[in-house]
C-alpha cells in the first residue's frame, strides 16, 4: 500500500517546560479568532482612498479575509488604516484616534504619503506616520494597488496569528 508517513507535530501541540499544552493551544485558538475578526477604522485623507475603497468592494473584497466590518468609531476597532497624506495639523487627531482604540491594536500605513511623506517634502506634511504612532505593516506605492493592500492584510493576519496572545482576562485572582 505504501509507507505510513509520521504525523507532523505543530508547535501548538508540543509540551513546554511549564506544561503549556493547554496554554499554547488556547494561544493558537485566540490568535486564529483575532486573525479573522478584524474591525478596521479607515483614516483616509487623500487619493489613496480610492484604491482602499476598490480593495474593500466586490472585485477584491476584504470580507473574504475576515476584515469586512468597517467601523467608524475608534473604540470599536482594532486595526487603523492610515491612507494618504498626514499633515502636522492632522497629526494630533490621528494620535487621539489611535489612543482611543481598543487593545490589541494594529496600524497599516497605506501609500507613499503615509509611509514617508511621499512627494510632499515640506514643512506641512509628516514624513511618515511612524513618527506619531507605531506601524505594523507598510504599503508602498503611489497609489498602492488593491492587491498590495490585500497582501498587507494577509501579512498582518499572519503576524496576529503568531504573536503571543494576551490572556489577562482569563486569570482571576481572589
Amino acid at each position: 500500500m505504501g509507507k505510513i508517513r509520521p504525523i507532523k507535530k505543530y508547535s501548538y501541540y508540543q509540551k513546554t517546560s511549564h506544561g503549556g499544552f493547554i496554554a499554547t493551544k488556547l494561544n493558537y485558538v485566540i490568535g486564529w479568532g483575532r486573525k479573522y475578526s478584524i474591525f478596521h477604522y479607515p483614516f483616509i485623507t487623500a487619493c489613496c482612498g480610492m484604491e482602499y475603497m476598490s480593495a474593500a468592494c466586490a472585485h477584491w473584497d476584504f470580507d473574504r479575509f475576515g476584515v469586512g466590518m468597517t467601523t467608524f468609531s475608534p473604540r470599536q476597532s482594532d486595526l487603523l488604516f492610515v491612507v494618504g497624506t498626514i499633515t502636522h495639523k492632522e497629526a494630533p487627531v490621528l494620535k487621539t484616534v489611535f489612543d482611543q482604540m481598543v487593545e490589541p491594536k494594529w496600524v497599516i500605513a497605506c501609500g507613499a504619503c503615509a509611509v514617508s511623506g511621499g512627494i510632499y517634502d515640506n514643512y506641512a506634511v509628516v514624513q511618515g506616520i511612524d513618527r506619531i504612532i507605531p506601524v505594523d505593516v507598510y504599503i508602498p506605492g503611489c497609489p498602492p494597488r488593491p492587491e498590495t493592500i490585500l497582501n498587507a492584510l494577509l501579512k498582518l493576519q499572519d503576524k496576529i496569528q503568531h504573536q503571543k496572545q494576551d490572556l489577562r482576562w482569563n486569570i482571576i485572582k481572589k
